[in-house]
């Protein structure tokens, strides 16, 4: 006897109807996890919810609410929980200070939230009466105990004058935070002075205070981190659209070294162990810069301004930091002379004793001392010194625009130990002429006065030319058959430097009463514009390397270009070879991103997400109004369905006589071939219309 056949299974039949009703059913479920776990996580019950009165209540409703719990509990009716207790009278002590209720109720500040938790655990499983009273510490504050700019609404358009950036902190005068963190401010203000403007904004500035806070969804600002907050305006930056919000630790070095690197793209200034500042400091550094070595105790990094004067004077100096450590302070004082920390160490030419400053800087003083080390002793003839040096004719003397006639006395070389040599005898020469000696002789001081009064005069300026970087310029001034053992590609051991001197000289009535004629031609005018505003005359040194013969030749080529009526010469003197128009870590910091800018940014999309799904209380019922949507759409498409057939669909076939019938395409062609006469044939040039009585033109 055959067996039965078993039932269908149920689960098979469902398959179908689970699928076509996947969406709903996730739609669904969603729209219950955010209503019933996202919600509550992102709107817990209010201090005022705790209290049993609505949202905003005064001060007085406040008491009147808690003098009626506690009325209920003093009289027996209701036996008050230990944590119900905490989580009441911690929402009264809140609610009743005016301070920490604005902070509240506008911008939903709580700070001290987790005094609760901490309560809890001290006194649990003991009776609410053992519980010291009050729960919470307030702050006794005001704008005079605070040594800071204090920013309202009617000065915070002061904040933008210039171009300069600002720091603001927004804060309460009754925030615990804010009161721990007024001494990190003070030395952040300090830090920041001269760079930026800086201020603190009170949460009593309501209008403003809103405006430079976040939003939530519902409309609320907020503040993501708490208080104190720091907010910078960029330079140029006016309005809250382009300000940025600071998200790090709130440290005196985190929040200097974010603004100096964020905020005004500062470089950083690297530190060097006494092991690596030789190999990766020292011997990397270009020849013409002067080396600032900052000695520093806490390891902390440099403040703004510091990487602010980095960034100014880069053409003329390189920085770097040292921990100073105890144990190495002998190393340090043989080869520098610092003795100890804070100190900064200025290097200039190799040989030359090290400038050393001890002691806590400021931006004032820094830039003063700064300004007098900048240079080195003897220093380089560069495109970017050589106007500030009074070595260029298209310039002025370093004595000013009214004078005349000036010099300069320059040393030309490959880098050589020659070179250091000469170099180091030219900053002798010009130590000796700029000092006054009691023990030369009347012949001697008559002999080297006319050098000594144009240094002196500054008509005078020493430097040094790198004449394998700048050899055009140097075979400019250097025209001889042994040019090239100084100017050039170095193609054998011979490096012989050489000592010139320039006149430079303008005519200064001839340039102002020089009235403004118009070219002849083009070539006068190309030719007008090319040469030197300045004329120049060049005399080569050809004697010894004693220091007092190179000072009596120097006097000898001023005096004479002062007194005798010498030629002179207006040409075209090639230009130096520019360096580099910004520093390597300038192009890298503007396009390079760095790692914690990426963090930063993914970061803020993330919260922006969070901020717009899980801090807007319509999107739980968005998600249920869709699902019902999407279940009705599914379900009425589907009560609504027709059989399909399942005979296939058949070409139309065609009429079975036109089927048989061959079909020809016969062409139509349109000829005048069969066209009556009149109207194929064209009108005779001489013909003419008669015109004939009663007609119906009469």
């Amino acid at each position: 006897m055959a067996t039965p056949a078993p039932p269908a299974a149920t689960s098979s039949s469902m398959a179908p109807t689970f699928r076509a009703y996947s969406m709903p059913l996730i739609l669904f479920a969603a729209a219950m996890f955010f209503q019933l776990f996202v919600i509550p996580k992102s709107f817990p019950p209010s201090n005022y919810d705790i209290l049993g009165i609505k949202m905003y209540s005064s001060i007085e409703e406040v008491r009147e609410a808690y003098n009626n719990i506690s009325s209920a509990w003093n009289s027996g009716e209701r036996a008050p929980v230990t944590l119900d207790f905490i989580k009441i009278q911690y929402a009264y002590e809140l609610l009743t200070n005016p301070l920490w209720k604005r902070n509240y109720d506008i911008f939903g500040i709580d700070e001290q939230i987790d005094v609760i938790e901490k309560v809890k655990e001290q006194y649990a499983g003991e009776s609410f009466s053992k519980i010291e009273l009050p729960l919470l510490d307030s702050v006794s504050s005001d704008i005079q105990d605070h040594d800071l700019t204090v920013i309202t609404s009617k000065d915070f358009q002061t904040m933008f004058q210039g171009n300069m950036p600002a720091l603001i902190q927004l804060c309460s005068f009754g925030s615990k935070s804010c009161d721990k963190f007024s001494d990190a401010w003070k030395k952040i203000a300090a830090l920041l002075g001269g760079v930026a403007n800086t201020g603190l904004l009170e949460l009593g500035e309501l209008q403003l205070a809103t405006h430079l806070a976040e939003r939530k969804p519902t409309g609320q600002p907020f503040f993501r981190n708490g208080l104190p907050s720091l907010v910078a305006f960029p330079p140029g930056c006016k309005t809250s659209n382009c300000l940025v919000r600071y998200e790090g630790e709130l440290w005196v070095d985190s929040v200097t070294d974010w603004f100096a690197t964020t905020i005004l793209g500062l470089p950083r200034i690297l530190y060097y162990s006494k092991e690596s500042l030789g190999q990766k400091f020292l011997a990397k550094v270009s020849l013409h810069k002067v080396k600032v070595i900052f000695f520093s105790k806490t390891g902390e990094r440099a403040a703004p301004f510091i990487r602010h004067a980095a960034k100014n004077y880069w053409t003329h100096a390189s920085f770097a930091f040292v921990l100073w450590r105890e144990e190495e302070s002998t190393f340090w004082f043989n080869s520098f002379e610092v003795e100890s920390a804070p100190a900064i160490v200025f290097l200039k030419d190799p040989g030359v004793k090290p400038v050393v400053y001890h002691g806590s800087v400021n931006n004032s003083w820094f830039l003063k001392i700064m300004e007098q080390n900048k240079q080195q002793g003897l220093p380089q003839l560069r495109s970017t010194t050589s106007m500030e040096l009074g070595c260029d004719p298209r310039g002025y003397s370093r004595a000013g625009h009214h004078t005349v006639t000036w010099y300069c006395a320059v040393i030309a070389g490959r880098h050589s130990p020659e070179l250091s040599t000469m170099r180091g005898t030219m900053r002798r020469v010009e130590e000796i002429l700029s000092n006054e000696v009691e023990s030369r002789s009347a012949d001697e001081e008559q002999s080297i006065a006319p050098a000594a009064g144009a240094l002196k005069s500054k008509r005078l300026t020493f430097a040094w030319l790198d004449g394998e970087a700048q050899k055009k310029y140097c075979l400019f001034f250097l025209q001889s058959e042994t040019s090239h053992e100084t100017c050039g590609e170095r193609t054998d051991m011979t490096d012989v430097p050489q000592l010139y001197i320039v006149r430079y000289k303008r005519n200064v009535t001839e340039e102002g009463d020089k009235p403004e004629q118009k070219p002849k031609s083009i070539w006068d005018a190309v030719q007008d514009q090319e040469l030197d505003p300045a004329s120049q005359l060049v005399a080569k040194y050809n004697g010894s390397d004693e220091i007092p013969e190179i000072m009596k030749w120097i006097s000898q080529i001023i005096k004479d270009g002062d007194s005798r009526d010498l030629p002179h010469y207006r040409t075209r003197t090639p230009h130096l070879v520019p360096e580099s128009s910004e520093p390597i870590w300038s192009a890298g910091v503007q396009s390079i991103p760095s790692t914690n800018t990426i963090k930063q940014s993914i970061r803020r999309i993330l919260r922006g997400f969070y901020d717009r799904i899980g801090g807007d209380p319509r999107i739980g019922p968005i998600l249920l109004l869709a699902a019902l949507m999407s279940f009705g759409t599914i379900w009425l498409r589907r009560s609504q369905a027709t059989p399909v057939s399942n005979q296939p669909s058949q070409p139309s076939q065609p009429n079975s006589k036109e089927a048989g019938r061959p079909r020809r395409d016969r062409p139509r062609r349109a000829t005048n071939e069969h066209l009556p006469p009149s109207i194929t044939d064209m009108e005779p040039k001489d013909s003419y219309q008669w015109s004939l009585s009663g007609s119906d033109s009469d």
